[in-house]
């Protein structure tokens, strides 16, 4: 399993993690900005690792 670090000073708002898990990642209400629902349980690494992959800042990091 892995872990989910997320930069939200590098965040642009792009929402392209949502689309990616949307079980995993949010935006914030009021700038839009990445928030992290939970860390992901067995069988989501991939999921997170495309949020990690289509994220345009590059905000969202995952270390094994």
């Amino acid at each position: 399993m892995s872990t989910v670090e997320i930069d939200a000073d590098r965040c642009v708002g792009g929402g392209q993690c949502v689309l990616a898990a949307p079980d995993l990642f949010d935006q914030d209400e009021t700038d839009g900005t990445v928030i992290l629902l939970r860390q992901p349980e067995a069988g989501e690494d991939a999921d997170a690792v495309q949020a990690e992959r289509v994220c345009p800042a590059r905000a969202i990091h995952v270390v094994p």
